[in-house]
């Protein structure tokens, strides 16, 4: 079977649309239906029913998903292990969410290779969406992710337990809501600190990458909520301070990769990030 029309059926069952899955594709609609219907003939079966709203999997297209998956993971996992650069032994690929590269992610790269000289590393930093097709994929073998859905054939297991705390560059240390920095943390965070009354309304700012917002606030003052670990440095400098009885909530970090994986690699490299995760 041609991968690309696993991968095709793939695109379509995680968009629900034809139209949708040639635009993430970069293919036209009707060569997307070529596929699927190249797809269907192979298998003697349809896959899809097609309506206004979409495409729904029929019964047959319900019990191909879990094949097709393990299709295309297969195929990525061997095409990467086949073009291993020069004096590597291994290969993987690492996916990671746009707020972590730093400094969590950095820190694994540098635990990796003092430990794991021998391992060829590709990292792709991306928004959760994306890197959660790519591990559906098979084109990564692992991403860490903030709060991930559960997706049918993937494994989402908890990495480590964050922290969003509010902090001030304020030296009294109180909050002001002419200079708050309102950092999407995602819908979570935004119903449970609205509940609490913990942001001000209609801040002045809004950033939804929280790098940038901390960059911002360090440069010319304010506050927000960060993740305790990418502001630790600057309180214990004196740089940054606590919002006294200001609510915590949680933010925690996740590993996802897939559920069937005979890649011994991926056990190391999910025991290497808990390990560097725990000692920052």
């Amino acid at each position: 079977m041609d991968v690309s029309l696993a991968r095709t059926f793939l695109t379509v069952v995680s968009t629900g649309s034809f139209v949708t899955a040639a635009d993430k594709l970069n293919i036209t609609q009707t060569a997307v239906g070529a596929r699927i219907k190249a797809l269907e003939d192979q298998l003697g079966r349809p896959l899809f029913v097609r309506n206004k709203s979409g495409a729904r999997l029929t019964a047959a297209g319900e019990r191909f998903v879990r094949h097709a998956t393990i299709l295309v993971q297969t195929w990525e996992a061997a095409r990467q292990q086949i073009k291993l650069p020069s004096g590597r032994a291994e290969g993987v690929g690492v996916g990671a969410e746009l707020s972590l590269w730093e400094p969590s992610m950095t820190n694994w790269l540098v635990w990796m290779h003092r430990q794991r000289p021998d391992v060829a590393i590709r990292v792709e930093v991306d928004c959760a969406a994306r890197l959660l097709d790519s591990v559906h994929a098979g084109s990564l073998d692992i991403a860490v992710l903030h709060n991930p859905p559960q997706q049918q054939d993937l494994v989402v297991e908890l990495l480590y337990d964050e922290r969003l705390v509010l902090v001030t560059t304020a030296e009294d240390g109180r909050l002001r809501p002419d200079n708050y920095i309102l950092v999407d943390w995602g819908p979570a965070f935004a119903v449970n600190a609205r509940a609490a009354g913990a942001t001000p309304v209609d801040p002045p700012l809004s950033i939804n990458f929280g790098p940038l917002a901390r960059a911002y606030m360090m440069a010319v003052g304010g506050a927000g909520y960060f993740r305790l670990r990418s502001v630790q440095a600057h309180l214990a400098e004196g740089r940054l301070r606590r919002v006294a009885d200001a609510p915590e909530f949680a933010h925690s970090i996740y590993l996802v990769y897939a559920a069937r994986h005979d890649h011994e690699l991926v056990d190391v490299i999910r025991a290497s990030l808990r390990e560097s995760f725990a000692g920052q």
